[in-house]
């Protein structure tokens, strides 16, 4: 997979790849969420794909669940600690509360948290065209 990051002006910074544009800003005139939020919008949002896929192969409603993520940061202002509360309404099936629970564990952006990669940063001169 190959990203564009591009600078569109300001202290806005964009990631392009496929179809798509994932664009971040830096306050005090923020358009658009900081690159930070937008790394911890993922772990939630990709449990939440999991949670979801595993209430549709079951054919359960998902009207009234949702991800309540929590970032506790210690004083150096790093992440110690992400929360992951899974609301449900009470008309889920309690048999498949833990499941839930295992289904959003499967998350791959957690799972690169844990065994992270490793980076290689370089620079390349581009001669123009």
């Amino acid at each position: 997979m190959e990203l564009i990051i591009d600078f569109p002006g300001g202290s806005r910074v964009d990631a392009h790849f496929g179809n798509f544009t994932v664009a971040t800003d830096q306050p005090p005139a923020a358009s658009a969420p900081t690159p930070f939020a937008v790394f911890l919008s993922s772990i939630g949002t990709c449990a939440g794909i999991y949670v979801l896929g595993f209430c549709q192969q079951r054919g359960l409603p998902t009207d009234g669940i949702r991800i309540v993520q929590r970032i506790h940061s210690g004083f150096n202002g790093m992440v110690e600690k992400i929360e992951l509360e899974i609301q449900v309404p009470a008309s889920f099936p309690e048999k498949y509360r833990d499941s839930l629970i295992r289904s959003a564990d499967l998350c791959a952006v957690k799972k690169h948290l844990e065994k992270p990669p490793k980076f290689e940063i370089t620079t390349k001169v581009v001669l123009p065209a």
